[in-house]
């Protein structure tokens, strides 16, 4: 199991297009994720965007950088960036990933 919620609990079912980059000596890294009309934005939904969960069987990796855009007043997506400080919060990271990844027909594409 590995999903991703805006709101603790809510799966969203929107698969985001993710870039990340990594420095050079590998310690750090970014993780940009683009999701183009989520379902937590459906007028239907009440829940609140209370930051971004990353949840699998480890437990859960959280950022609160999450940004809506919107057009003509209505919000149409979300942009989530994660930082990755250290060897280990990358390599829980890329762990995550590939659980997500293969749950939902995700490839990397090596730039």
């Amino acid at each position: 199991m590995a999903e991703i919620q805006f709101s603790r609990g809510v799966k969203e079912t929107v698969i985001p297009d993710v870039r990340v980059t990594r420095s050079k000596t590998g310690v750090s890294g970014t993780a940009r994720f683009y999701f183009d009309a989520p379902t937590i934005l459906n007028k239907e939904s009440s829940d609140e965007i209370t930051g971004m969960y990353l949840v699998d069987e480890e437990g859960e990796i959280v950022t609160r950088e999450v940004k809506g855009k919107f057009v003509n007043g209505r919000p149409t997506s979300i942009e989530a960036t994660l930082i990755l400080n250290s060897q280990t919060e990358w390599d829980r990271f890329v762990r995550f990933m590939e659980r997500y990844g293969e749950e939902n027909g995700l490839g990397f594409t090596k730039a």
